[in-house]
């Protein structure tokens, strides 16, 4: 692979991080946090929320982990 397709899938990792951490961190919303990223991630603004929500979503684990005492 040359260099300009290192780059692309550089480009493309980096476009779908709000989405790839949401996926790894399990949050509730991480289907829409990528439709966010889809739809509105073109835009600087759209992929700074999309970002931000990933990054302070509750993940889906810390209500199982909550005993209440």
């Amino acid at each position: 692979m040359g260099a300009s397709m290192h780059f692309l899938i550089f480009c493309g990792v980096f476009y779908f991080l709000p989405a790839i951490i949401a996926a790894v961190r399990h949050t509730h919303n991480a289907t829409g946090i990528l439709l966010l990223n889809i739809f509105l991630g073109w835009t600087v603004v759209g992929w700074f929320v999309a970002l931000l929500l990933a990054l302070f979503s509750a993940p889906c684990c810390a209500y199982y982990y909550h005993r209440g005492w």
